[in-house]
Order: structure tokens, then sequence, then C-alpha cells
């Protein structure tokens, strides 16, 4: 199972009845170069997000520390109109979803998939 499908389905509980995913992808806070300084200053720095693009809004949930796929809580809900990309680079950095985040080039289509769906 793709990790994007893997988030999509453990959003599931944070979703009003009939709300349907568009795009979902992993996101963190902190810079993946911080590794460089060793694994645990990353540790103690970084969390995870999962953000969760529907066809009413788009959420962002907290996944803890380690896991990039278990949502914990919600940290914000943002109107659906808001765009996230356009993507580039290795890692892209945004401030569009309430936080200072990065998403891997991986998800860079799920980005583009999500903002097609803005409207």
């Amino acid at each position: 199972m793709a990790l994007r499908d893997k988030i999509a389905e453990a959003a599931r509980p944070f979703l009003e009845p009939g709300e349907q995913v568009q795009a979902a992808f992993p996101a963190q806070t902190a810079s993946s170069w911080l590794v460089l300084l060793g694994y645990i200053p990353f540790l103690l720095t970084n969390n995870y997000r999962c953000v969760v693009a529907t066809d009413r809004r788009i959420l962002v949930l907290d996944a803890g520390k380690l896991s990039t796929t278990k949502p914990r809580s919600v940290i914000r809900t943002l109107p659906r109109p808001t765009r996230i990309g356009p993507a580039s680079g290795l890692w892209y950095r945004t401030a569009n979803l309430g936080e200072d985040l990065r998403i891997h080039k991986r998800f860079h289509g799920d980005i583009a998939a999500a903002d097609a769906h803005a409207g």
C-alpha cells in the first residue's frame, strides 16, 4: 500500500461524514539536513505532519516524532481554496499550511493534485 493511501485511510476518523480525500501526503517541520549533525538533534526538533486535502477542506494532522502515516490529532483546518504549491526542489518548504513545513519531491505530484482541486 502506498504511503498516501495509508495516510488517507488513517485520517478517516478525522473526516466528516461523506467527505472525500483528494490528496494525502506527509510533511515534516525540521530540515532533513539537520541529520548531518546527528539523528538526536533531528529527532528532538522534528515533528511529522499528515496533510489531507478533501473536497471540503485541508487538514493538517499531527503524526508525532516517529511516524509519517499515523495521525493523532488535528492541528489545523484550512479552507479548501488554500494553495499549497507550486512545489519545487528536493525539499519544498512552505508556510501556506499555517506553519513552516517541508515536503519531499516524491510528493510534489500530490501537492499539484491538491492544488488542482482547490478551485
